[in-house]
This record gives structure tokens, sequence and C-alpha cells, in this order.
């Protein structure tokens, strides 16, 4: 079926690239409909080989991974993590509802359920999203498509399987359209489950498995000015595995609503969006490879709002006019546990009554002021306020031999329900982007921008004092405990960036080089309050650490090339792509240049594929450095250098797509550099200490789809 897809000219200030219904193009912005608009016919029908985690999509444009669970790795741009880094996903904003952040944004969409996204790091307009530092990324499942045909009527379906074979993994995906020349309703849904996967070593690597499932309908109807959309989604997680959290994931059971609406004028356009999200969330234990007893529960829910009125000054110009309103509400307590003196008698109030609200405005200029220049400046204002309600501990404390013994949590929750609990900040952030076309084969990206994140909930309100109650708060996997710091200030991240892309005159190759600087102030790091040591082992120490602002540098060089190396009849078409990143951060200040934690060491990528009628091949082979320089604050590990080398094969017949890969082809053994520590492996023999955790060996992957 062939259909039309719009692109869109692209504001990056750094070499991405946008993949949308199994087309290359330069990135664009679905949900804008402001920006230049270049048609494009073709075949895009989306064959949806791509199941289970997006990590799987948006690794291809530059983003790391945190690891954490099978669905819930955290992303990292430009070594920066967790809610440093803005997540959209149908343009609406999912809080991690969890202490150790298990169910950030992404693990809510299935890379199947995906039509669009893009990342935009670094320097990114005040529209793609604010309370970040870090950068934006955006997944839409929101792609409306219709007939000619007034009647409803079947539009197109897809079967689609995957399994592989170092995790016993098994995705399903389904998707389902019916549509008319004014309607269109859609449905899309996937399942994963997984065993723990095994190493290069042949070890299983304990406590990886998970089982996922996510469900969407959407419902959209237009005329010739104005289209509506609706669409719900419901996901269950009944378990997930978390090799380096002290718990995993027994439950999360999550359902949310988004409409939309957007209608044309003559020389503006509005769009409006509301998004409703809601989320129970269970932490304890489900398998032999990680034993305890300790559950804990967290309910929370996400209510925003987004109202853009673009006004095009002239045919070259525009003005957009925003107003956004997020509200997010969580309760986070750790129920007693029958017949145990130090978890009971009462309920454990980690988050109480806890909201995090934020009001924004926006306004953005944007101009194509000549055929070589583009430019785009605006300024957000945003209020943003958090508090939370007074907490409770287990008990008042424990009676030994006559004496009171309290305990270091239920002293701490009378200091925090003493304390404030509330505060407000107000923060600007603007930038500057412009796109300088020197020669038709040489273009000039230049940014700067000021951008903002306010602490999360648990930076600020982590309230436990005890070696238990802190080792349950942090999304790091380093096996450390964290103590929120009620007066937390906002980070503050000055960053520059500079993109110089050249083509052959014949478009045959094309190179392109990124460099970026990023000053922060008040970033939040963590300083060290006390050691401990639960198995009294030399070396098995780790630390509890208290959130606090330091003044930190991050910066960072990237080189992407692509060509065209070959092409005959009988052996197709070659091509080459390489990249070459290498990042930095640390902590600036006189006393202090201690690197940040989980900054990713140099990486190189060399990948060659071959393109002969509907046979797509493809050879990747990628290298990871030595990485040394690490946070010892957090006990952070040092790993091997390493390399991987994937084979992978596709064919396409008619409806049918075949996948055939090969990952880490020679099975080599090594360790994640932003994997942090096998907790698992250290509940069960603690003699190993908290060793990093490994990633997966060679892996046989088969995919098979059928497009309908």
């Amino acid at each position: 079926m062939a259909h039309k897809i719009i692109y869109r000219t692209p504001y990056l200030l750094s070499p991405l690239v946008f993949l949308t219904s199994g087309l290359l193009s330069p990135l664009v912005f679905a949900d804008d409909t402001s920006l230049e608009v270049i048609e494009v016919h073709g075949d895009a029908q989306n064959k949806h080989l791509a199941l289970g985690s997006t990590e799987s999509l948006l690794s291809d444009l530059g983003v790391d991974f945190s690891a954490a669970g099978g669905v819930s790795n955290l992303p990292i741009l430009n070594g920066l993590m967790g809610d440093r880094v803005k997540v959209l996903v149908d343009g609406a904003e999912i809080t991690a509802a969890c202490a150790n952040q298990m169910n950030p944004p992404l693990s809510y969409i299935s890379a199947n359920q995906v039509t669009s996204y893009h990342v935009v790091a670094g320097v990114s307009p005040v529209s793609a999203g604010g309370d970040n530092i870090a950068g934006v990324i955006s997944v839409n499942s929101i792609a409306p498509q219709y007939t000619q045909n007034s009647d409803l009527a079947w539009h197109s379906g897809y079967v689609s399987a995957k399994y592989s074979t170092a995790d016993n993994g098994r995705n399903f995906g389904v998707g389902a359209r019916l549509a008319s020349n004014t309607l269109s309703v859609n449905y899309q849904g996937s399942f994963s489950d997984a065993n723990s996967y095994e190493d290069g070593n042949g070890d299983v690597v304990l406590d990886t498995l998970y089982r996922a499932q996510n469900h969407s309908l959407t419902a959209a109807i237009r005329d010739d000015k104005q289209q509506v959309v609706v669409k719900l989604s419901h996901q269950k997680i009944p378990y997930q595995g978390f090799a380096n959290q002290y718990m995993d994931m027994t439950d999360n059971t999550s359902y949310g609503v988004t409409a939309q609406y957007k209608r044309a004028f003559a020389s503006s356009e509005f769009a409006g969006q509301v998004n409703w999200h809601s989320v129970k969330h269970d932490m304890g234990f489900f398998s032999a490879e990680k034993i305890g007893m300790m559950p804990m529960k967290t309910d929370a829910e996400d209510i925003s709002s987004q109202l853009k009125w673009r006004i095009n000054l002239d045919n070259d110009s525009s003005i957009l006019l925003a107003q956004e309103y997020y509200h997010y509400s969580i309760d986070d307590w750790w129920p007693s546990i029958t017949g145990s003196a130090m978890m009971g008698p009462n309920d454990y109030k980690n988050i109480n009554n806890g909201k995090r609200e934020r009001i924004a405005l926006v306004a953005e200029y944007e101009s194509q002021n000549s055929k070589k220049l583009w430019l785009n400046t605006g300024v957000r204002i945003e209020n943003i306020n958090t508090q939370v309600s007074e907490v409770q501990a287990y008990n008042t404390g424990m009676h030994m031999g006559g004496m009171h013994i309290g305990p270091s949590d239920a002293i701490a929750a009378n200091t925090f329900n003493a304390g404030s609990r509330n505060k407000t900040d107000t923060v600007v952030d603007a930038n500057v982007l412009i796109n300088y076309q020197i020669t038709n084969v040489d273009e000039l990206q230049l940014g700067i921008a000021r951008k903002n994140r306010a602490p999360n909930l648990y930076e600020r309100y982590s309230w436990g004092g005890s070696n238990m109650a802190t080792t349950m708060i942090g999304w790091y996997g380093d096996g450390n405990g964290y103590i929120g710091t009620p007066d937390l200030g906002v980070e503050t991240a000055h960053t520059m960036s500079a993109t110089y892309t050249k083509l052959a005159k014949d478009d045959s190759w094309r190179l392109s080089t990124n460099i970026w600087y990023t000053d922060v102030s008040d970033y939040i790091d963590a300083d060290i309050v006390r050691n401990f040591n639960s198995s009294g082992i030399d070396g098995n120490s780790r630390n509890i650490l208290q959130f606090t602002n330091v003044d930190a540098i991050l910066y960072g060089a990237k080189v992407d090339l692509s060509a065209s190396i070959y092409q005959s009849e009988q052996l197709g078409q070659w091509q080459l792509k390489a990249n070459i990143t290498n990042t930095r951060g640390k902590r600036d200040g006189n006393s202090s240049t201690q690197p940040l934690y989980q900054i990713k060491p140099l990486q190189t990528q060399l990948g060659i594929s071959q393109q002969v009628g509907n046979v797509e091949n493809s050879l990747l082979w990628q290298w990871v450095d030595t990485k040394t320089r690490v946070d010892n604050n957090r006990f952070e590990n040092q790993t091997d250098s390493y390399h991987l080398v994937n084979l992978s094969s596709k064919t396409v017949w008619d409806a049918f797509t075949l996948s055939v890969e090969v990952t880490n082809l020679f099975d080599q053994y090594y360790q994640l550099p932003l994997g942090g520590v096998s907790i698992a492996g250290f509940k069960q023999d603690n003699a190993t200490g908290f060793t990093q955790l490994a990633g997966q060996g060679r892996s046989l992957n088969l995919a098979l789809s059928y497009a309908f």
C-alpha cells in the first residue's frame, strides 16, 4: 500500500538520522505542522520487524542506555541520564513512578508501536520540551491514515514474531487498521517474554528475565481543516528482573488517554493536547535468582495539557506561542510485614501525597531569512512546585534490655516532618539555533542554550536514614544508598554546539562532525555520608550518599561518515557507515575534578551493508575503549575494552519479511560500561563482591512479519 509521508526540514545541532515507516530520511517533527513540508510519495509499508524495547531503535541515533530491566533501560544523551533527558510518548510526559525508576517513559511503548521517533541532543528549541538539560527524545505511535472512500473499511494489518537464543526471548506484535476518508481506527499490541540471558562465557546473568505486554487503540476523525485523535493505552508487566537493584518489579499496571486536536487557519495553526496516565507499581521478589520478602508499592498519576498557536508572519517566518501544564502525584509506601520487628507494625510512608506541578509559557521565533540561513530562537518560563506530606517509619523504636533504641528511620522521619516540604522554583530556558548553508555541499550549524531541570521528588524528599531504607533509593545500579535534600537547587546548564557537514557533489558520501560543551551549575550529584559493609568481607563496602548540588562540565565530539562504496548489477549496492564518539564529564571546582558517574568511554562503529534486489545484508563492528575514568564516591567499576561483531540479513517476499541476525558473533565476554553492578550475583555469593554487570553473549535472532 503506497501512501504519502510528510517530511519536514530539521533543526538540529547534531548529525542525527530519523526513521519512519521503514524509510531512511532526515529528521522530522511529525507533531509540528508549521515547518516547511516536503512531500515524499512511495512504498512506506512497515514490516514491523522491530519488536520489544524501543532501545533497539534509539541506539542507532546515538542514544546510550544505563542498564536496568529488560524493557526499562534508562536513556543517556551526551553523558546525562535519567530525568535529565526529556522523553515524550506521543507528545505526552510520563514520569518514572519508582524509587529506582523501574518504569521510565520508554518502557510504556514497544518498538512495533512506534511510527516515528526523533532525538535532539544538547541544544534544542524551547518548544521541543522543558525541564531537561540533556535533550529530548520523542517517540510517536499516533499516525492516522485515511483512504479515498467514504465507507469505513479494512485498511491494513500485520502480525510479527521474533525469537532470540541468548535469553530464549519471544516477542510478538500485531496491528490492525480500519479507515475511510474521514475516519481512522488503529490497534497495536505487543507481547515480550525472556529468561535471564547468558554472557560470553555461557554463564547466566542472574535476574535479567522479564515479561511485558502493551496495547493501544487510536481513533482519528478529520475534515479539510481540523483533526481530532484519541488514543487509549494499557500496559501490564507481571514481572521484570533488575540485576543491579536490591529489588525487582513484581507488577506494573498502567492505563493512559491522549487526546489531540489540530486546526488550520488562513495564516496560523492551533494544536491542543491533554494527557492522563495512571500506574500501580509493585516491587518485591519473584524469582529464586534473587530472593527476599520486602514489598514496596507505588500509585502515581500524570495529568497534562499543551496549547500551541503558530502564527505565520510571512512566507519565511513564524512565531509560536504555547502554554503547558503538568501535574504529577505519587504515593510510595512499603507495607508492614506481619511478625517483623524491624518492618512493622506500621506501613513505611516513603513519599506521602507527593506532588510535582509545572506551568510553562513558551515564545519561539523561526525564520528562513534566505535560502542559506535558518534561525530559531525562543524563551521558556516555567514555575515548578514540589511538595509532600508528613512521612512515617515502620516503628518508633525498639526496646532492648529496658533501654529504648531509636532506629535512624524513626529519627529521620521526625526531622523530615519538622522541616520544610514545599518548594517553588521559577526557571528560564532560552536558545539560539542557526543553520547556514555555506555552499550546496557545505553546511554549518551553531547553537547555544540555557536549560534547567528541577529536582525530582526522590532527590528532594527521600528521607530514610538506615542502610536498608537508603539502599531502596537510586536509579544508578551501583549498590549504594541515597538520601534526599529538601532544599536541593535547580540544575542550570549552558550548552554550546557546532556541527559541520560536508557532502560529495555526486551525493556518494556525507561527513558530519559535531562538538559540544555543557557547563552545569548546581548539577545534582551525591556526597558521602558514611560507609557500610553488609557482608563483612573486605572490598564489599558501599556508601550512603546524600544528593547535593555541585558544578560540573561535560564535553565531547562526534564524527559520522556514510558513503556509497560499490555498485553493480550482480553484487548490488554497497554502503559504508562509520562513527566515533567521545564524551567526558567531571565535577568542576577548585577542590575536585572527580569524573561524573556512568560516562561511556570512547566508542566506534563501522558498518557495511549490501542491497541486492529484495535482500539486505549487513556487517557491523563495534569497539568500546577501556573505562578508567570512574566515580569513586559510588565505587564505580572500571571495565576493559571490547569489540562486538553483528551479522544480519533481511529478505522481503511480497507481504512477508524474514530477518536472520547473529549478535556478538564471536561470543565475547564483556562487561557493560553503563551496566552498574550485579546485586543479584552479590546476593547469591557475596564473596564475589560487586562485579560489573556482564553483557549478552552470542545470540541467533530470527524474525518473521506478515503484512496484509
